[in-house]
């Protein structure tokens, strides 16, 4: 699955839009007795996917913040995400011959967003585990939270402070766009009608305009949210933010704007990637951590793509 729809502040926002569920403690040794492997059947599963679908462990990091499987999978945002879903599917079914009925959907995803962005270059970090999976979804929240592509990036990081994520938090989550593509169709406007004012997006820089316009020129075409290290995990989605070459206007807005520490943060993990790595390991714990049904609450289920 990559980014069909919606960028991935957009995507925070459809994670977020169910509050928070439980306030139970995660733990990284939640299947040391009952699932240890579980981690190196993941890392496996997506290993060999890899090597014929480079962008695939992109697609996963993005379908760990829809969460779907125990959100809400026919949500706006989770439209044509089905390769995301069918690698998942393989990683639970493999999981299940190992230990079954142990190892939730919600937990997969989350070993498989860390393993992806780790095996891409990136930081690695102890995924926090002991997530269940839920029996229902709310479309209508969902779809409620998602924000418009016209909204200011004070309107997202007020939505995202309700839940304890603060600006850095954004900034750094918004840094997983240093891989995957996005849809062109999304990115229409800002290459010919900016808000409705009949000339491309002022802040996108005219080298990115052209090439986006000729790789968006087929019906249908994705584009490189990183036109410069696109399967790599690095920072170079920050230098692409200053030089005027972040795909949607989401991620551009974070350094073409008049917020001062949102422009600082983009300038400083373009300047060390090593803060940009610890910073999105932490923000992705702090993230994880945010929703999760635990306890008896939920269920493990047997199929990802339904309830038990």
């Amino acid at each position: 699955m990559n980014l069909r729809r919606f960028s991935f502040l957009a995507i925070l926002i459809l994670l977020l839009a169910f509050g928070h569920e439980s306030n139970a403690q995660l733990s990284p040794d939640y299947y040391s007795a009952t699932c240890p492997d579980a981690a190196t059947i993941v890392r496996n599963v997506l290993a060999r996917t890899l090597q014929s679908y480079p962008r695939m462990g992109a697609s996963l990091v993005r379908l760990h913040f829809h969460d779907c499987f125990v959100q809400e999978k026919g949500s706006i945002s989770n439209a044509r995400s089905s390769r995301g879903f069918n690698v998942v599917d393989n990683m639970k079914a493999a999981v299940e011959r190992y230990c079954p009925g142990v190892v939730s959907c919600a937990d997969i995803l989350a070993i498989a967003s860390e393993a992806a962005v780790s095996m891409a270059g990136g930081p690695s970090w102890d995924v926090q585990l002991g997530r269940r999976d839920r029996r229902v979804a709310n479309i209508t929240k969902a779809n409620m939270r998602i924000p418009r592509g016209s909204e200011s990036l004070q309107s997202i990081i007020t939505k995202f402070a309700v839940f304890g994520l603060t600006l850095t938090d954004v900034v750094a989550l918004s840094g997983a766009h240093t891989f995957g593509k996005g849809r062109c169709l999304i990115i229409r406007d800002r290459l010919y009608n900016f808000k409705g004012t009949g000339k491309p997006d002022p802040t996108l820089s005219l080298v990115r305009l052209k090439t986006l316009r000729k790789t968006c020129s087929v019906q249908g075409a994705l584009a490189n949210l990183d036109p410069v290290t696109n399967f790599k995990f690095d920072n170079q989605y920050y230098t692409n933010l200053q030089n005027g070459k972040g795909l949607f206007s989401s991620d551009q807005q974070l350094f073409s704007t008049n917020m001062a520490s949102s422009v600082a943060l983009v300038n400083r993990y373009s300047n060390n990637q090593t803060e940009f790595f610890v910073n999105f390991a932490r923000s992705m714990i702090k993230m994880g951590n945010i929703m999760p049904l635990t306890g008896n609450r939920g269920e493990v289920r047997l199929n990802c793509r339904r309830v038990n």
